[in-house]
Formats: C-alpha cells, structure tokens, sequence
C-alpha cells in the first residue's frame, strides 16, 4: 500500500489487486483532514491487508469523524467494523439501501449510521459534502461527493481502469498512461463494472454525464483510478462513448482450463 497526498488535505491510502488478463486494478480509500474529518471507503476485504494500521499513519482513527461509504461491496469495506470500534465518535455516511445491504454480512450499528441520499450535502465544519450519483456504477447504493472546498470529486467506481503496472496503480497518476491507453483502459473497466450501459437508451445515460461537467472538479478521485488531475474533460469524452463500444465478455471454462495449464510445471517450453 502506497500512501500519499493529493492537494492540500486529503490524502491516498493506495492498495491494488493484480487480474489476471486485465492488470493491476487500483483499490483507494481516502483520507479528508477537513474540520470533522472523513474516510472515504475502508479497504479491502483479505486477510493480509491491515487498513487501521495504514490509517494511522495518517490520521488517529479516533479523531475521525465520517466514514463515507461509497457503497458496500468487499473492495470498499475491509475495515470499516475495525475503524468503528478504533473510531467511537464516527458514523456512517451510507443510504437505506447501503445500511441493508451490509446485515447480509454484519449489521452496522444503526445508532452510528447517517442516510445521506444523492442531492443531499454533509456539513463537516469547515466545507460541505455535496452527495451525487455517479454516472457508472455496479451498486445501486453508490453515493459519490464533490469537495466544495478542495474542487476534488470522488467518484467511487465510476472513471475506473486497471493499469499496466502495481507501481503505477498504488503510487502513479492517471496521466503516466498515454491518453489513448487511459481511454480503453476505462472503457474496459466500465464495460465490466456496469455492463447495463450497453442495454439503456445512451443518450439518457450521455444526459447524466452533465452534471459532473457542470461540477467541473479539478482533481477526480476514483477508487479504482489513480488521481486524475485536470482530466475531467478527457474522461467525461471516454465515458460518453462507452455505449458504442463492445460489450466485455469474460472467459470461459475453455479458457480457464487453458490458463491453469500454462501454470504447470515445464508448460513455458512447451
């Protein structure tokens, strides 16, 4: 895990996933040192990643005060019961259908829950919070946020792409690939994490890039991107086009076969 600060007070807690065929996907939780402080996601769900640890090498876990939980698959809650206990004055920015969800695993304490929906805004003392739906997504209780403060939009899942490499997706920027590679490495990620793009009317969906155009951050943190600065433009074009591109179609059990034989021993020199 790599961490670093993107601007003046917020800051990256970088993990990443190797998969196999695609890449290195970034996994990100965020760390906003604002006046009630926030951590944006919690980390992944495998056993030999400490989020609480990293955490504190940024902030005391016990002087937070939000966790915004963009929504709750495994890649984005890893630490969020250990932050709980480590965070006794945090509560949990989520939506009805986010706190439901997460009983199919273990119920969130309700008392330490704040439903926060899309249009809605978290005051944290020295900004607000503005909640919006992000443009892609693979759960329907994703909440992203616009920093008013810092001009940063995390998006959760949406602007995602898997990198060539784990150094770039832990420590790198979005601008190290050539535009062109950013591109078709987000238009994969968005045929994979949300393939019913390709089944709803496309200028519908081009009509709810709006209003991240219209937000216009200057930095976009995605959790599954490495920052993207001053790139929203560029990145709004790539998803405006994922409708016209062909829909991801995984492997099959012919090819699995064929992958695990290529891990046998002597398989290289055949």
């Amino acid at each position: 895990m790599d961490i670093h600060k993107v601007g003046s007070d917020t800051t990256v807690l970088a993990d990443s996933l190797e998969v196999p065929g695609i890449g290195h996907m970034p996994v990100n939780a965020y760390v906003v040192t604002a006046a009630e402080p926030v951590v944006v996601d919690t980390g992944l769900s495998v056993e030999d990643r400490d989020f609480l640890a990293a955490l504190g090498g940024v902030i005391d876990p016990a002087e937070v005060r939000w966790i915004w939980l963009t929504h709750p698959d495994k890649d984005h809650t890893g630490g969020i019961f250990a932050l709980l206990e480590a965070a006794p004055h945090a509560r949990v920015v989520t939506t009805f259908l986010g706190a439901g969800e997460m009983t199919t695993e273990r119920p969130l304490p309700m008392d330490r829950v704040y439903f926060l929906n899309p249009g809605q805004s978290l005051d944290c003392g020295d900004r607000a919070l503005h909640a919006f739906r992000p443009p892609l997504f693979d759960n329907p209780a994703t909440v992203g946020f616009y920093d008013d403060r810092t001009r940063i939009c995390f998006s959760s899942d949406c602007f995602g792409g898997p990198m060539p490499t784990a150094e770039i997706a832990e420590s790198g920027h979005a601008s190290d690939l050539k535009p062109e590679d950013l591109a078709a490495a987000q238009t994969m990620w968005a045929t994979i994490d949300s393939p019913w793009v390709h089944l709803v009317d496309a200028e519908k969906y081009r009509a709810t890039l709006e209003g991240l155009r219209a937000m216009n951050p200057e930095i976009v943190l995605c959790t599954h991107l490495p920052p993207a600065v001053r790139m929203t433009d560029r990145m709004l074009a790539t998803l405006a086009a994922v409708p016209d591109s062909d829909p991801f179609v995984g492997p099959d059990q012919a090819a699995l076969e064929a992958m695990l034989k290529s891990f046998e021993p002597g398989a290289a020199a055949v």
